[in-house]
């Protein structure tokens, strides 16, 4: 099984991480405690220079990338956060970036992925699609392929986990989304190494079951994908190394639907005034669906992502019902 970062590893990852961008910060905000009836604390990746979460790791895999006199352009998939990292880490570095997304994806997070300069290849109908075409063009304009998992974007994620159980001592309890596995990873890693006794609870989207089955199962199983509101979570084939390390480490999966998710991002704009996309309020989405097992404990979770386009988070406030198809196996 592929090993988790250390704290030696994730402690040497902030530090590139602090040269770029300040630690974000993490709240109780006393609404969500009283909804989950558990001192609830919330980490708020939504505040990063990009919005999300995925920076951190961008930062981190790049600065290895750098010392490389051979490369001179990347090429990654995403549905947006992903890329933005990608975008964010190459200027730094000078390094062309190309990013395949699917068709129809998000316009804002398109707009902010060239906005740092990122050239842009629209292809497939998901991001399964997009990921086997970026792969064949790095082939074909020899560009380093960037994956949406790999150690190096594990340890930069780490420390924002690590912000959090430094700042929270002795939680019982944290809930992770899981996308391609970076940000749960991630998460495992911080816990090993600083808040052993917390458990960890991975979220799915219940329309993008891939990991939820393959976690059950014990082996890969590639699920449909149907979700309209968590686009961050639209995975359709599982990463084998990251299912490893959840299994290793995650007490279990629950699914959250669009209509919990479309409730969780109402509440948290309600409660604390930060707008959450979809799987950046798919942790408290998860937490809401199990608050019976909640009471007086203390909960983290992570707001990961704010990069929702207007129109969309719009439909969520008037509280439009979202009716995604159940994904099955």
């Amino acid at each position: 099984m592929p090993s988790l970062p250390d704290r030696a590893a994730i402690e040497d990852a902030a530090r590139l991480v602090y040269a770029a961008m300040p630690p974000t910060p993490q709240y109780v905000w006393p609404q969500l405690s009283a909804a989950l009836g558990a001192e609830t604390w919330v980490k708020h990746e939504n505040h990063t220079p990009v919005g999300a979460f995925k920076v951190r790791g961008g930062i981190v895999y790049f600065e290895r990338l750098a010392r490389d006199a051979g490369c001179f352009g990347v090429i990654g998939a995403t549905r947006g956060n992903h890329g933005q990292s990608m975008a964010f880490a190459a200027q730094r570095c000078g390094l062309r970036c190309v990013v395949v997304v699917p068709q129809g994806n998000s316009r804002e997070k398109n707009a902010a992925m060239r906005a740092l300069g990122a050239e842009l290849v629209e292809h497939g109908d998901d991001f399964q699609a997009a990921r086997e075409h970026a792969a064949q063009l790095a082939q074909a304009d020899r560009l380093h392929y960037v994956p949406s998992f790999h150690t190096d974007l594990v340890r930069g994620v780490a420390t924002y986990w690590a912000e959090l159980f430094t700042a929270a001592p002795d939680l019982d309890v944290v809930y992770v989304p899981i996308g391609q596995g970076s940000g749960i990873n991630a998460c495992a890693a911080a816990r090993n190494a600083l808040s052993p006794n917390t458990r960890i609870v991975g979220v799915v989207s219940a329309h993008a079951r891939c990991y939820a089955l393959s976690f059950a199962a014990g082996r890969l199983i590639e699920a449909p994908v149907s979700t309209q509101l968590a686009d961050g979570l639209a995975c359709r084939v599982p990463d084998a190394e990251s299912l490893a390390i959840i299994r290793a480490h995650v007490d279990r999966i629950v699914e959250v639907t669009d209509t919990e998710v479309a409730a969780a991002m109402r509440l948290l704009f309600t409660a604390t005034h930060n707008v959450a996309e979809g799987a950046g309020a798919a942790s408290l989405a998860g937490a809401l669906q199990e608050r019976a097992r909640l009471a007086g404990r203390r909960v983290g979770i992570t707001l990961c992502g704010g990069n929702v386009d207007a129109d969309l988070f719009a439909r969520v406030l008037a509280g439009e019902t979202f009716s995604s198809i159940r994904a099955a196996a």
